[in-house]
């Protein structure tokens, strides 16, 4: 999960200009101050792959890429992305970076009712992408802190771990 910035002083303030790139375009808006990532990408950009489920951080339902890491959207403030790169599974499916992990969790049937889906795969990128995912121990390590209901986590760990190890060229 990333850091964000706690120095960030919003008190009295209604609204607060961002500059900030959403899968990969450039935007300057003009936030209110206490709106949530999440409900500003659902509601101001019509960005709705970002589902909220628990609204307190616990479920991943809401997870995005801030700087490439992911973290969660109902906890994040829009006004805290100033500055800093967001993807959404739009972005990412868009430009074909999650191609190999959606064909995964289709094939193994690891995207039941897909609430959280998005989320999931999310964090399964970030954990392709950065070599984490080592081993089925550390995926289901990182994917702990993603709910799903539908699956018991088998269908979704083998998913990830086949593109982990084909990205790899087979050497995990």
């Amino acid at each position: 999960m990333t850091d964000l910035d706690p120095t960030l002083d919003l008190d009295g303030l209604e609204e607060v200009d961002i500059e900030t790139v959403i899968n990969g375009k450039r935007l300057k808006r003009r936030v209110k101050a206490r709106q949530h990532l999440a409900d500003f990408l659902r509601q101001e950009l019509e960005l709705t792959g970002t589902h909220l489920g628990c609204e307190h951080g616990i479920c991943g339902a809401c997870t995005v890429l801030l700087d490439n890491r992911s973290a969660r959207g109902c906890l994040t403030l829009a006004a805290q992305i100033s500055g800093k790169t967001v993807d959404t599974i739009e972005g990412l499916s868009a430009n074909g970076k999650l191609a190999d992990l959606q064909r995964a969790f289709i094939e193994r049937n690891a995207a039941q009712c897909g609430f959280c889906s998005s989320g999931m795969l999310l964090t399964a990128y970030e954990l392709v992408s950065t070599g984490v995912a080592s081993s089925r121990a550390d995926i289901r390590e990182v994917l702990s802190g993603n709910m799903c209901r539908c699956t018991g986590y088998h269908a979704i760990v083998d998913a990830i771990e086949s593109v982990a190890e084909a990205r790899a060229g087979g050497k995990r």
